[in-house]
C-alpha cells in the first residue's frame, strides 16, 4: 500500500507542481515558482521510488522527501495565497526533512538485500 501512495503522491506532485508553474507564469511569484520547482523534481523521485518498491528504508526515504517537501512547499504556497506562514520555521524544517530524506535515499543503497521483506530481489 505504501508504494501506491508514493506513486499517488508523484502524480499529485506533478500536477500541482504544473498548475502552481502556470500560475507563476501568469501571475508572478517567487514563492510560487520555488514550489513548483521542487514540486516537479520531487514529482519523478516519489514515482520511482514507489515504482521499485525495494525496500523499507527506500520507503522511509520517500516519506521523510513527501513529509519534508509538504512542508516546505505548503508553506510558500500559504505565503502567498494567504500571507501567512504554515507555523514558524516551517520550510526550513521541510528543507531539512528533504535533506535528511535524500540521505536515507541514499544510504537504502546498502541496506542488506536479504533483511528486507518482499519478493526475492537481486541487486
Amino acid at each position: 500500500m505504501s508504494d501506491r501512495f508514493l506513486v499517488l503522491a508523484g502524480g499529485l506532485c506533478g500536477v500541482a507542481g504544473v498548475a502552481l508553474s502556470a500560475v507563476a507564469a501568469h501571475a508572478g511569484g517567487g514563492n510560487i515558482e520555488t514550489a513548483a520547482s521542487f514540486l516537479l523534481m520531487h514529482a519523478p523521485a516519489f514515482l520511482a521510488i514507489g515504482l521499485l518498491g525495494t525496500g523499507h528504508v527506500l520507503r522511509i526515504g520517500g516519506f521523510v522527501l513527501l513529509l519534508g517537501l509538504l512542508l516546505f512547499a505548503g508553506d510558500l504556497v500559504m505565503r502567498h495565497y494567504l500571507g501567512t506562514r504554515a507555523f514558524p520555521i516551517a520550510a526550513p524544517i521541510g528543507g531539512g526533512a528533504m535533506i535528511l530524506g535524500w540521505l536515507i535515499v541514499a544510504l537504502s543503497a546498502f541496506a542488506s538485500w536479504s533483511a528486507l521483506p518482499g519478493p526475492d530481489r537481486t541487486p
